[in-house]
């Protein structure tokens, strides 16, 4: 009964917002790039149902291996105009994956330089421009040839390029720089430096009618507004803790910005006037990342990094409505519409293999201090994915767990008292011990320096 009543309203709420595109149909298809199994999941987005998976390469630690020859951290996604060719950018083997949409099938791999993030295809379709995020270009590779043509000198650490529908225009962001390039696609020169908020961008994405560039700023939580006209910035939203990813979707209301915010567990929706207002924040499960919306801008697709799933927003009532799971850590997500023109696409798939995660917040004992922890199986050994925030900086921290004589991991902050860690090893008791259905509040704390193990003494500890 339930399952009717969803369906005629996704009818009318596609009927009423963008009669131009169809609602969410069998032959679309939403990606995720793991980042820990190094898959490529696919999702039927009529059904919310995961199809399979694109195998790119083996889970941890099998990569660590001298002799390995996959692809390594795959993590970013782009796809071709005519929506017959998916990318995957992996940045731990410095590759580009292309994927025929309709087979699910590699034809062919580039090797580019060191740590590429994003890519996508020129509005023509005739070139891909990838984003090397660990030098300082972009390389520009042939489709067809799978041939790195070209490298376009950007400021240091590009994050991501999208490109205006006319063609004219390129906009890169930096992930190591207060700056966003602006490039003539046909010269390939920089035309401007635009000055932004901060010098970590993940993310770019146009508004629905290509007047603005938004922009997000991961590090301190907020998203820059560019006019794509006069290139100048608009406006900047303080938006929250790791703010991820955004996109849009034009609904009944009025066209919407959904930005996911991973340190909260929330998508934030925004107006886009001219003084955005927050009209909703939709909880989701643990660290929201990726994001895309159908074409017809009924449905939200949203990666869970340490969920090991896609939520599904419905923009009508801007809740959830789905959860698919699908690999290890996604990372970017992307939705193209009438990915597979004939049949079901099941072609070259293979089962999703992965457990379920175990995510475990902590809170401060005093100040603003905060981190998270995700525990994984990983076939023959388990990993601890550790994160924390707002510590004091230069500085050793170690996890314990109740039980254990020894930290399962320790980490030193960063310049601005951030670390952000994996512990892989034989840690099958520690990871059990975690499990939410049967651990105390006590029992996995931090400690700061050389002090003793001492829950009363941590500086971080289980949320409960």
């Amino acid at each position: 009964m339930q399952t009717g009543k969803f369906v005629f309203a996704l009818t009318l709420g596609s009927l009423l917002t963008a009669p131009a595109f169809a609602a969410p149909g069998a032959q679309d298809r939403v990606y995720t790039a793991d980042q820990n199994t190094n898959t490529v999941s696919v999702i039927n987005p009529a059904t919310n149902m995961l199809l399979g998976q694109i195998k790119l390469g083996n889970q941890r630690p099998d990569v660590l291996s001298p002799l390995y020859k996959g692809e390594i951290n795959v993590h970013g996604l782009g796809f071709s105009p005519d929506h017959k060719t998916l990318i995957a950018v992996s940045n731990g083997s410095n590759s580009v994956a292309f994927i025929d949409t309709a087979t699910n099938k590699v034809k062919g791999i580039t090797y580019i330089g060191r740590s590429p993030h994003e890519g996508f295809f020129t509005a023509d379709g005739r070139e891909v421009w990838v984003v090397v995020r660990g030098e300082n270009y972009i390389s520009v590779i042939d489709p067809v040839t799978f041939k790195e043509n070209k490298r376009i000198q950007t400021t240091a650490g590009p994050g991501m390029v999208q490109f205006l529908p006319n063609g004219k225009l390129a906009f890169v962001v930096s992930s190591f720089n207060p700056a966003v390039d602006v490039i003539d696609v046909k010269s390939h020169q920089v035309v401007k430096h635009i000055k932004v908020a901060s010098p970590f961008s993940p993310f770019l994405q146009f508004t629905p009618d290509f007047k603005e560039v938004w922009m997000t700023h991961k590090d301190v939580g907020k998203v820059t507004r560019i006019d794509t006209a006069t290139l100048e910035v608009t406006g900047v939203i303080d938006t929250g803790f790791i703010t991820n990813h955004v996109a849009f979707a034009e609904t009944v209301a009025g066209t919407r910005a959904y930005v996911t915010i991973g340190g909260e567990n929330v998508v934030k929706v925004y107006t886009t006037d001219a003084s955005p207002a927050l009209v909703a924040t939709i909880p989701t499960g643990a660290l929201p990342h990726g994001i895309w919306g159908s074409d017809d801008g009924t449905r939200l697709y949203v990666g869970l990094e340490n969920g090991d799933a896609v939520d599904v927003i419905d923009s009508a009532s801007n809740k959830i409505v789905g959860r698919v799971p699908v690999g290890q850590a996604p990372q970017a997500l992307v939705y193209v519409s009438n990915a597979v023109p004939q049949g079901d696409g099941m072609a070259n798939l293979v089962p999703r293999s992965n457990d379920e995660p175990i995510n475990i917040a902590l809170k401060p004992a005093a100040g603003e201090a905060r981190g998270f922890i995700v525990a994984r199986n990983l076939g023959v050994v388990d990993s601890l994915e550790v994160s924390l925030f707002k510590l004091r900086p230069q500085t050793i921290y170690s996890v314990y767990v109740t039980g254990q004589a020894a930290p399962v991991a320790s980490f030193r902050t960063n310049p601005t008292g951030m670390a952000n860690g994996t512990a892989i090893g034989p840690m099958r008791d520690v990871s059990n011990s975690l499990n939410a259905r049967s651990v105390s509040a006590s029992q996995v704390f931090v400690m700061e320096g050389d002090l003793a193990a001492d829950p009363k003494k941590a500086v971080l500890s289980r949320v409960q």
